[in-house]
């Protein structure tokens, strides 16, 4: 190891026994604001004021257990010699792809039985969930995991970024792409993206689905960096499958729902 370099404490406080790890700290800082920023927009639509409130008891844990079993699923052959591992979700080995399909899975349940547009909320909750994502990568950050392949100090000095993050990057021995930070700021764009469409003709559903878009371009490409990746095949790695699903998913939604009627109203109305 480089002198003086040293790799952030994942752990951010010990009460006892109790080790409350960064990890865990980020993502429910995450959840926290894209839940206020839910309810701050549901109320100019007239959503009842505990609508995403509750939502969020159901899609919340939901979210975080489909996607450890998203994760687990695929590294199948570690976590079966292992199989104490599984519920150590603070060490990190979670997959988006798998919270967001049991979050969505969730709402569309939820407004079902509520009575209320399943796009309608979806358009309130896309820029909240892209923000809490962009939050969450630094949750790896701090575990210095889902990096990309190995670069100079040199080439992260040459991004101007801050010195702590070029630090953390130094993994035993060797420094390695911030693909968390690209990321990031990728879902940071997104979000601002998002909120501008808000102002926009687009029609209920269509802010929800450039979201879907937007964030499965970027993850495609992004993965392709990274070196440790849920793996499809011996060759496909199966975030990018997935985008490409979601994507091609998304843009016939959007043309089925424009040529059948069924987006009529507008995100607004």
């Amino acid at each position: 190891m480089e002198s003086g370099i040293h790799p952030i404490n994942p752990v951010a406080l010990k009460l006892g026994p109790l080790a409350i790890h960064w990890y865990g700290v980020i993502i429910g800082l995450g959840i926290a604001l894209a839940l206020y920023l839910a309810i701050r927009e549901s109320e100019k639509h007239k959503l009842d004021k505990d609508t995403f409130t509750d939502l969020m008891i159901w899609a919340i844990p939901i979210a975080i257990i489909s996607a450890r079993i998203y994760y687990v699923f695929f590294q199948w052959e570690y976590y079966a010699q292992n199989p104490g591992d599984i519920i150590k979700i603070w060490e990190g080995g979670i997959a988006i792809h798998g919270a967001l399909i049991g979050s969505v899975l969730t709402a569309i349940i939820y407004t079902k039985r509520k009575g209320i547009s399943f796009w309608k909320v979806a358009d309130i909750a896309a820029p909240s969930l892209i923000l809490g994502q962009a939050i969450g990568r630094w949750g790896n950050f701090i575990n210095q995991e889902a990096h990309g392949g190995e670069v100079t100090r040199t080439f992260l000095e040459n991004l101007h970024l801050p010195q702590f993050i070029i630090d953390q990057m130094y993994i035993k021995g060797t420094y390695y792409h911030p693909t968390f930070l690209y990321e990031s700021i990728w879902d940071i764009l997104g979000f601002i993206i998002l909120i501008l469409l808000r102002k926009t003709n687009l029609r209920r559903g269509e802010i929800f689905l450039s979201y879907v878009i937007w964030y499965s371009i970027g993850r495609f490409f992004i993965e392709g960096l990274r070196t440790d990746s849920l793996m499809l095949t011996e060759s496909l790695r199966m975030a990018q499958v997935i985008s490409l699903v979601l994507i091609a998913g998304a843009i016939i939604m959007w043309t089925y729902r424009r040529l059948t009627g069924q987006a009529k109203q507008k995100y607004y109305e």
